[in-house]
């Protein structure tokens, strides 16, 4: 099971949210560049970076980060604000190895199969990201009239094979990941599910990694407020 260190950038900053609130918000640095430096260099092979200023459909600079970034020795699965096809091209371009897209999927589905023959499926992933049972989007403001379960199965017919699964109620709140919801999510659809929010505990990592459905998990909070570190992260990851 892979293990994605989150670097979620707003301003050029590196912070977390809590629940996805803007108004919740800590800065945990000025310096992405020295914070994915940390990460690699404590083992990581794949970055989760989120541009957040993208996602509220701000202004920003922030790809800019992810070309400097991606230059280092790691991989970075990237996010926020992909909202069409040029987007995802010029993420692809500035060195994302695979693109979340949430909010693009639901307002034009038929893009998921363009963007899949594009760039790969290995280089595509479709946002998951649950509230009150309703796939969410645009930042998490706004909601879909789709579960994750139907979503997640309609994404995979269009040949979408990995799925980021958020619980956004626990996101930034260290209450613990949806283990249970993030399981059945890899069984019920047969997609690679990355698991996403509130994961507080090496526990959680290893309950994750023994189903043997979650492909992968991404750690914020957990690592900023050194819950445990990244190594002992990637070490529970494959059962040590």
């Amino acid at each position: 099971m892979i293990v994605y260190p989150a670097i979620d950038l707003r301003a050029g900053k590196v912070v977390r949210l809590r629940k996805g609130d803007p108004a919740q918000q800590q800065t945990f640095s000025d310096d992405p560049l020295a914070t994915a430096q940390r990460w690699i260099d404590q083992g990581a092979a794949w970055i989760h970076m989120v541009n957040l200023d993208g996602a509220f459909d701000d202004v920003n600079q922030n790809g800019k980060i992810l070309e400097v970034v991606a230059k280092l020795d790691v991989k970075v699965q990237f996010g926020g604000g992909l909202r069409g096809m040029n987007d995802l091209r010029k993420a692809s371009d500035s060195g994302a190895s695979r693109m979340v897209i949430g909010t693009l999927a639901i307002k034009n589905p038929e893009s998921i199969a363009q963007a899949v023959d594009r760039f790969g499926a290995d280089a595509v992933c479709v946002a998951l990201d649950a509230k009150n049972g309703k796939v969410a989007t645009h930042g998490w403001t706004r909601l879909s009239e789709h579960s994750p379960l139907a979503w997640g199965r309609l994404m995979r017919r269009q040949g979408i094979k990995h799925a980021l699964y958020t619980d956004v109620s626990r996101d930034g709140g260290l209450v613990g990941v949806n283990i249970n919801d993030t399981i059945a999510l890899g069984h019920q659809t047969g997609l690679q599910i990355i698991a996403s929010g509130g994961l507080s505990q090496l526990a959680q990592i290893e309950e994750l990694a023994k189903s043997k459905v979650v492909a992968g998990a991404v750690i914020g909070m957990a690592l900023y407020q050194n819950k445990f570190s990244l190594s002992a992260a990637l070490q529970a990851a494959r059962g040590e």
